[in-house]
């Protein structure tokens, strides 16, 4: 296919999940409307002029997206990728389960999940059913639902979301430009389902992929996903990234999507200096989160809205929480941000060790 008409398909695919998105949502509404209660707690309408803004930064985002395939930072086909095979099999799940879902939002029943769900393992904050959903993240159900779920919330746009940590995390590794490419090690931190691992074996498909998350079910999940792609399967480990269970200065580069605002403050801190820990000097940290005050001051309506129609008790605090002091405080540094569509991106940096301090390293190495 020649170019001018692969990107064409890719617009005219993008342009296709955005209106679905649309349409499930508008759908949705009439839906529960009809056969349940809807939330007794509603968002003040989004002004139209916004509603045009968002609409701007979508196709901005989608067109990065293409660039940074155009450019050779990742393979065009991930401009394609989907897997419609789970999407069919899960989308009329999302219909079934939204009764229940605005059933619990009405009732605010935030920490409700079934019978077989253990959540005397985890930390508190995590036991939430975040976004309403069924079972937060503990279980098959709601791993399933997920990725449908989250690329409805962004009308078709989450992965393009996702891909912008690449080509930072790509420019990133070039200080080890100098390793044959099985020797450079990356970490996804809280990698749910896999997909933004998925598209980091897509770019780097020598490397040695390593991934955390606090879920068993999305592991499963992420394990599923990654399976079917060819090449080494990224090694999956279920543990809090308080306590990352890897060796200090292990990695090259290391990123985590979509974490930070479902994180108390404290919480927060303590994740990114455990990345700051685990990075090696010289390596490269990269943030995707949600869009934030100082950086989308007119988006403040869409934030609101968010946090008042979503259940996400830490997310106003991380609307205006100071991430680059955070970075700083760890240890990081040339902390540089992002904006694409409704998601920020930090890119640090863990300073370049002195020659006493790499021999320090080297040591501990050898021991």
């Amino acid at each position: 296919m020649s170019e001018p008409l692969t990107k064409l398909a890719y617009q005219a695919f993008h342009q296709g999940k955005s209106y679905f998105g649309l349409a499930h949502k508008a759908l949705s509404t009439q839906f529960l409307n009809l056969v349940a209660h809807p939330p007794e707690q509603r968002a003040s309408p989004i002004p139209v002029e916004l509603l045009l803004k968002i609409q701007k930064r979508l196709t901005k985002i989608n067109e990065t997206d293409w660039q940074d395939a155009e450019k050779g930072i990742y393979p065009a086909s991930l401009l394609l990728e989907n897997d419609w095979q789970d999407f069919f099999r899960h989308y009329p799940l999302l219909w079934f389960d939204m009764p229940a879902t605005w059933e619990r939002a009405n009732q605010k029943r935030y920490q409700e999940f079934s019978q077989d769900v253990d959540t005397s393992i985890y930390p508190s904050y995590y036991t939430q059913n975040f976004h309403h959903q069924t079972d937060g993240y503990l279980s098959e159900w709601s791993a399933n639902l997920y990725d449908v779920q989250v690329d409805i919330l962004f009308n078709g746009a989450a992965d393009a979301m996702r891909r912008r940590v690449l080509a930072p995390l790509k420019q990133g590794l070039q200080t080890f430009s100098n390793l044959d490419p099985r020797q450079v090690r990356v970490l996804d931190v809280a990698s749910g389902t896999g997909r933004t691992l998925k598209f980091i074996r897509s770019m780097l498909p020598k490397a040695s992929l390593h991934g955390v998350d606090l879920s068993s079910a999305y592991l499963r999940k992420a394990n599923q996903h990654l399976s079917q792609q060819s090449g080494e399967l990224p090694q999956l480990i279920q543990a809090n990234a308080e306590e990352l269970p890897y060796l200090d200065n292990y990695f090259h580069g290391t990123t985590c999507v979509f974490l930070f605002h479902e994180l108390p403050p404290a919480v927060r801190q303590q994740v990114i200096n455990e990345c700051f820990r685990v990075t090696k000097p010289g390596g490269v940290f990269v943030i995707c989160d949600s869009i934030q005050l100082s950086d989308s001051p007119e988006m403040a309506p869409v934030m609101d809205s968010f946090a008042a129609m979503f259940h996400e008790p830490y997310y106003r605090h991380y609307a205006s929480d100071d991430l680059v002091s955070r970075l700083q405080d760890a240890g990081f540094t040339t902390v540089t941000e992002e904006v694409h569509f409704m998601s920020k991106y930090l890119i640090a940096h863990k300073p370049i060790a002195t020659e006493q301090q790499a021999n320090k390293i080297a040591e501990a190495a050898i021991t």
